[in-house]
């Protein structure tokens, strides 16, 4: 195996099971990886706003002029998107690499897909001589791979139903999966509003810093210009809002703080450098609003929770005529309520299949859709592929109108892995048949 799709293919193979969470099979190939770092480990859990609370810290960091590793999962088109060193993606032949040597090291030991890569992307951070490491759980937290790492700071952001059959039906039990990452006397910060019980009771157990979102830090938003937030040590205001947009991104925004506020001491940052990350950072898929006429929204909102957010921030933006909403997602989703939440806000759907078996098929949304609907005149259509699904809401477009692409990275990731879609005065809703 030469080339990175190579190495990808083959740990896909390597395992029966795609998931089966537990940390001793990863724990014995990191021991004898030797895997550690040198400076602090921010380790962040939750059902939503994982991949924005990464982003900021990033952001913020790199502008006080640390170098930065980030790792998180899961990809939009490109797999060396997971692993970012000093704000910039992997190399493929550093990951090449890394997975030799992951492969030498595990012996007999069977490692699922994520296992083996998030092996390789920790040993490729190790050896990059980093300031600071931020960690994205991948599915729970204390039996994600990633928690075979001592974590310095835990953030652990929104908490909702997802995954349900590996982590629990309720917000108790995935809370208790969530706190997990949470280490003795370490910070622990919680910037869900409304955390579950087993979170708090978990950090008292063992003795965690616990910071709590409301308690022991606060933010103020009133202001459309400006937002202000205040934590034990630090204080800033006059901040302007992250350039992510969202329902809730100044929660996120409030737990990256929290962070930074608890390890000022190793890790110092100026105002200057959160004004400056908050401003100048970007996540694709995460509320991006393309810009021009007609308006395109990618956001890769896949359960409830984060739907929710999603059309609460589609309805902020104001009337348009027409939104058009192209939408995928896996089947093991709460997809009757994911509709029931945007049914109101679409007009016309175009139900796509992704390129994965855990998908649900574009019939079997559209089905699903129409058992829930409220709507008579609305319409909805079948595809085979994300991108034809936007090529022919494309077609039908008008300028008044807006499209709003959604639901797994699969769906997000299969329409940008063909560029940004901006949609100008030549599209092709100008001579198109409504």
């Amino acid at each position: 195996m030469k080339t990175l799709n190579e190495w990808l293919a083959y740990c896909e193979r390597l395992h029966p099971t795609v998931i089966e969470l537990g940390l001793d099979r990863v724990r014995a190939v990191a021991d004898r990886l030797a895997l550690r770092f040198d400076g602090p480990v921010i380790t962040v859990a939750g059902t939503n706003g994982k991949g924005s609370t990464c982003a900021m810290l990033e952001a913020i960091l790199l502008q006080a002029g640390y170098r930065t590793g980030v790792y998180t999962s899961p990809h939009l088109v490109h797999f060396e998107e997971r692993c970012r060193i000093r704000g910039q993606a992997i190399a493929a032949d550093e990951l090449v690499a890394c997975l030799e040597q992951v492969e030498a090291a595990r012996g007999d030991v069977s490692l699922t897909y994520f296992e083996f890569t998030t092996l390789a992307i920790l040993l490729a951070m190790a050896r990059a001589g980093l300031d600071v490491v931020i960690l994205e759980v991948g599915l729970g937290g204390r039996l994600d791979a990633v928690n075979v790492i001592d974590t310095d700071c835990a953030v652990i952001t929104s908490i909702d139903i997802d995954h349900a059959e590996l982590l629990g039906d309720t917000r108790e039990k995935i809370g208790f999966e969530k706190a997990g990452i949470m280490r003795p006397g370490k910070p622990a910060i919680v910037s869900d509003p409304v955390p579950p019980q087993s979170v708090l009771d978990h950090a008292a157990a063992i003795g965690a810093d616990l910071w709590l979102l409301g308690r022991d830090f606060n933010y103020q938003g009133n202001n459309p210009q400006q937002w202000a937030w205040a934590g034990r040590g630090r204080r800033y205001s006059g901040l302007g809002y992250p350039t992510l947009r969202g329902a809730n991104q100044l929660i996120n925004a409030s737990g990256a703080l929290a962070a930074l506020d608890a390890l000022r001491t190793r890790l110092p940052v100026t105002a200057q450098a959160v004004r400056n990350g908050f401003g100048m950072m970007d996540l694709p898929g995460r509320f991006q609003v393309v810009p021009g006429h007609p308006v395109v929204i990618l956001d890769v909102a896949h359960n409830p929770h984060a739907v929710a957010a999603l059309a609460q921030s589609l309805d902020a933006m104001g009337s348009f005529l027409m939104t058009h909403g192209v939408f995928g997602a896996m089947a093991d989703k709460d997809i009757p309520a994911i509709l029931r939440h945007m049914d109101p806000l679409i007009d016309r759907w175009y139900f796509t299949d992704l390129p994965t078996p855990r998908a649900a098929s574009a019939q079997a949304l559209e089905a699903i859709w129409r058992a829930v609907t409220q709507r008579a005149g609305a319409a909805a259509e079948c595809f085979a592929t994300p991108m034809a699904a936007f090529d022919a809401a494309a077609a039908r477009v008008q300028p008044t109108d807006r499209i709003v692409c959604f639901g797994s990275f699969y769906t997000v990731g299969g329409v940008l892995e063909h560029g940004v879609p901006h949609l100008e005065s030549d599209a092709p809703w100008q001579h198109a048949d409504r």
